[in-house]
């Protein structure tokens, strides 16, 4: 058995995990702690403060009595606003009070298209604009190229948590869309529930579709250096790790 920890901020999308851990069919075991979310706002200092040090460190200790072996910060927008040296802090600090590897939903999507050997990528975002903005350079912090960014402009994490199938597709597609070349559209929130929609996302689009919380479990199975094979969640859960030369 090996069990991932995620620290998930307030409740909009988690029962994504539950559904998530059902279609790995196998020795998987998802744990959930929930973190204070503080003011529930798609803003950059709200943001920063949602991911500070002190409200990750209180969710810690649950996941460390759940035996987790992993840990991962749930959460996009509570990662990238700190910017790619400060999201890197965020999870060193993580790692050290945790006790074990750790890491973040925005790295999480860095590493996937690394994994699917894509680097042109679409960016689909339920947050205003300046914050999405924040999103798409650190994407190129990380040496993806974004080649065409649409937001939605929802200020609040428990609006996003109430979309459903065609929401999350009219995004995508929108997003897709705007993307000459793009190679996968990458959809940054895991207050939007994705996990039961993937499928069809790429068969609607063609190509692999990203989502948060599909990339969060998938990087704490890569940190657990663990592989499971569930085509239900997407293309990247299906491609053999690509040779490093």
């Amino acid at each position: 058995m090996t069990a991932l920890g995620f620290l998930y901020p307030g409740h909009s999308a988690e029962d994504d995990y539950p559904r998530i851990e059902q279609l790995l069919g196998s020795d998987i075991r998802v744990d959930l702690v929930h973190t204070d979310i503080g003011e529930d706002a798609h803003r950059a200092d709200a943001l920063r403060e949602m991911g500070s040090a002190e409200r990750l460190a209180a969710g810690v200790e649950g996941l460390r009595l759940s035996g987790a072996e992993t840990v991962v910060w749930a959460c996009t927008s509570g990662s990238f606003v700190h910017g790619w040296d400060g999201a890197q802090e965020q999870v060193r600090n993580l790692a050290r009070v945790a006790g074990m590897p750790a890491s973040s939903t925005s790295f999480a999507f860095v590493h996937a298209a690394r994994e699917l050997g894509v680097r042109r990528v679409a960016v689909g975002a339920t947050y205003p604009d300046d914050v999405a903005a924040l999103f798409t350079e650190f994407l190129r912090a990380g040496g993806l190229e974004v080649t065409g960014m649409r937001s939605s402009g929802i200020v609040t994490a428990a609006e996003v948590g109430t979309w459903g199938e065609e929401d999350v597709l009219t995004l995508a597609r929108a997003a897709d869309a705007d993307a000459a070349g793009a190679e996968a559209v990458l959809l940054p929130d895991t207050a939007l529930h994705t996990a039961a929609h993937i499928s069809l996302l790429e068969k609607a689009l063609s190509k692999p579709v990203l989502t948060a919380n599909q990339v969060t479990v998938w990087e704490g199975l890569r940190l657990a250096d663990r592989r499971v094979n569930a085509p239900r969640l997407g293309i990247l859960f299906t491609r053999e790790p690509l040779v490093q030369v």
